[in-house]
Parts: C-alpha cells; sequence; structure tokens
C-alpha cells in the first residue's frame, strides 16, 4: 500500500507518445527497465566520479554510483510507503547526461557551450531520455512517463519560480527548455517524494564513497577523519566494539556506520515533517514550497565539515588538479576539432550535422556527441585527432591497495 502522497501508477500523467499498458509491468518499472537498457546507461561505466577511468579498477564509476543511489533510493522510498520503483527510475537516470571527467568535463562543456544555450547535465539527460537514444521504431528517446521526467528535471528543486536555486538564474539550459516546451513538466513547483528521495540519496551516496575513494587513493587517511564529525565518532566506536580489527575491514566497518547514520538520519527527518504536514496528495508534495525529504540541520552542519574536507584534501589536491588541467583541455580540443571541421564526426551522426540549420545548432550536435563519451573514448579520440597522449590509458593495480 502506497501513501496518499506517492506517486500511483494509476494516476501517471502518462506518456508524450501513447503506448499500450504492459500487462505485468506498471509505468514506473517499465521507465526503470527501458533506462537500465538504453545506450547512456551502459556508458556510465567508464565515466568518472573524480577519478579519470584508468587510475584504478576499484573506484567509483558514473554506473557504480548511480547503482548505489538506486539502492539507497528504494530502501528510504520503501520505508515512507512511496513508489520504490519511480524513486529508483529517477536515480538510476540522474547522471546519464554527465560528461567524461565527471565535473571536470561538465565544466569545460559549460564553458563552451556558454555561447550556444549553456549545458547542465541535468538538462542533458533529458535531451538522452527523450531525443537522443533512438532504438525505438514509434519515438525518439524512451518515452519515460511525466513523473520521471518531472523527477530527472527537478529532483534537485524547483528551476524556476522563487523557489529555484540561486544557480539556475539566467535562462533555462536550452534542453531542458525543449523539453518543457514540448511537455510543461512545472519547473516553478517542487518535484515529487520519489524524485525528492533520488536527491538525498545521490548526497547520502557519494558523501559516503568519496571517503572510501579517497582513503583508497591515499590522498587522507583514516587518521585524518578521526577529527571529522560523524566519520570520527564512526572509528571510535569500530575500535572500541573491535579492537586490533585489520585495515581494510577497519575502514568498511566505519564507513558502513557513517552511511547508516545518513540513511536513518533522513528517515526520520521526513517522517516527522511527513507527519507534520499531513499531505494528501502527491501534488500537496510540489506545492509545499520547501523539500521535505532533508537531513536534520545538526547532521547537514556535519556533513558541510566532511564536504569541505574533501573539497580541500581531495577534489582540488594537487594530483587531481594536474588532471584536471589535463581532462579539460581534452574536452576543449576536441569540441574545437569537431566544430572546425564537422566531417571528423562518425557517419551516423553526419545527418544531424546537414540538419543543422546554424552554428548554435552545430554546437548542439557536438555537444551530444562529446558529452556521451566515455572517459576512455574521449582520451583515444583527442590522441587520435589532436596527436600527443596527454593522459595515459593503463590500467589501473589489479587488486586493491
Amino acid at each position: 500500500m502506497l501513501a496518499p502522497f506517492a506517486c500511483q501508477p494509476t494516476a501517471s500523467h502518462g506518456r508524450l507518445h501513447q503506448e499500450r499498458m504492459s500487462s505485468f509491468r506498471s509505468p514506473f518499472q517499465r521507465d526503470r527497465d527501458r533506462i537500465i537498457h538504453s545506450s547512456a546507461f551502459r556508458r556510465l561505466k567508464h565515466k568518472t566520479q573524480v577519478f579519470v577511468e584508468h587510475e584504478g579498477d576499484y573506484y567509483r564509476t558514473r554506473l557504480t554510483h548511480s547503482i548505489e543511489v538506486a539502492q539507497v533510493a528504494r530502501t528510504i522510498a520503501g520505508v515512507l510507503g512511496l513508489n520504490t520503483d519511480l524513486a529508483e527510475a529517477i536515480a538510476l537516470a540522474h547522471d546519464l547526461g554527465h560528461t567524461p571527467f565527471g565535473h571536470t568535463g561538465e565544466d569545460a562543456m559549460g564553458a563552451l557551450m556558454a555561447p550556444y544555450g549553456g549545458f547542465d547535465h541535468n538538462a542533458q539527460a533529458l535531451r538522452i531520455v527523450t531525443r537522443l537514444e533512438r532504438h525505438y521504431a514509434d519515438f525518439d528517446g524512451l518515452n519515460l512517463t511525466w513523473e520521471s521526467l518531472e523527477g530527472i528535471a527537478k529532483h534537485n528543486g524547483p528551476v524556476t519560480g522563487p523557489n529555484a536555486d540561486a544557480k539556475h538564474a539566467g535562462p533555462l539550459p536550452y534542453a531542458l527548455a525543449e523539453v518543457n516546451a514540448d511537455w510543461d513538466l512545472e519547473l516553478h513547483t517542487h518535484a515529487s517524494a520519489e524524485a525528492q528521495v533520488a536527491a538525498i540519496a545521490d548526497d547520502v551516496a557519494y558523501s559516503h564513497h568519496d571517503l572510501h575513494d579517497g582513503l583508497r587513493s591515499g590522498l587522507f587517511s583514516e587518521e585524518d577523519l578521526m577529527d571529522l564529525p560523524v566519520t570520527g565518532p564512526a572509528f571510535a566506536e569500530v575500535d572500541a566494539f573491535y579492537p586490533g580489527l585489520d585495515k581494510m575491514r577497519r575502514r568498511h566497518e566505519a564507513l558502513r556506520r557513517v552511511f547508516g547514520r545518513m540513511v536513518e538520519d533522513v528517515i526520520a527527518v521526513a517522517q516527522g515533517r511527513l507527519d507534520a504536514a499531513k499531505p494528501q496528495s502527491v501534488d500537496d508534495i510540489r506545492h509545499m514550497g520547501t523539500t521535505i525529504i532533508r537531513f536534520s540541520k545538526p547532521l547537514y552542519q556535519e556533513l558541510k565539515a566532511i564536504r569541505s574536507f574533501l573539497f580541500h584534501r581531495m577534489y582540488r589536491a594537487p594530483s587531481v588538479m594536474a588532471v584536471r588541467v589535463k581532462v579539460t583541455q581534452v574536452v576543449h580540443e576536441l569540441f574545437t576539432a569537431f566544430i572546425a571541421d564537422p566531417s571528423l564526426l562518425p557517419p551516423e551522426w553526419q545527418e544531424a550535422v546537414r540538419t543543422a540549420q546554424d552554428q548554435t545548432a552545430l554546437a548542439r550536435v557536438i555537444a551530444d556527441y562529446v558529452a556521451g563519451m566515455t572517459d576512455r573514448f574521449a582520451i583515444q579520440e583527442h590522441a587520435r585527432l589532436c596527436g600527443g597522449a596527454l593522459i595515459e590509458t593503463h590500467q589501473g593495480p589489479a587488486f586493491p591497495t
């Protein structure tokens, strides 16, 4: 039984292109399955979070991250009486629009596309699921339900209107504006509770696994985490229960406690806020004027301290920054090469080039192509087209260190 404020499959706004209902899957289950079977989802296995794909086999990729986000989202949604299939679908789709090389690649693409309508990975994810995936006979994209598209567009909050985050100031990214023109996603409201769960699950997952990856990389040690909130008490608890535990087990036991603390906090806060607000429909959630699924204020402040630590010790570590410079150059030079000579694009992209009516349309075709590249393919194409290998493509260690 779903809560009254959950997204009910029978009350879905449907799909832009009408289809027959499945006899054994709900609309949101079909969305999830289409996302998993998409080409863009498969490419996530060779797109990275922080480290470049070749640097090691045990760091998270966008694919493993998305699976972890989906697992957290299903757990939280199930406890709250929400639609777990919709929460999972949005979680699995939330990173489809990311460029190669993580946020560094997105920053580079954003600068390149600034004259052509901008670039945003959430907007690009919508472009992928509505236009760029081309496997079905009756439509472009995946023909997802309105609720899934809404969740991809605004799981982090309203994109327009008085409640929009300041980072959304200015015109909408063109990819989002195009989709919204076809089908109004009510960008001024909050998203469903399921989409909000997917957003907080993203925060939980990366807060946990960036600590794990940072330790594995050697950018900081367990001792560095003893002085931080949440992580310090977690390691102290493990040491009290399991004195002398070997390093890898100690690390895992401590970080799983950090993970559990975040999930339990989100569930407790959500239950309290839902009990107080007593929403009776999903539209009550959308028009509440505030996010209903969030961390408590004390934990949010503690996580800010951890994120500040990660920013300085991991995201802006000298070794990471050196690679950021190189991958930024890779994205810039690939984009520039294709703009100068679109015939370098593969044959299957030439029809899009021929129908591009101006430089802006051409730039968007090239952005679609470059943004869809994996880390490995971008490095290889850069070496082939631009000469020289800026980044070695050797494989990482065979075993974790």
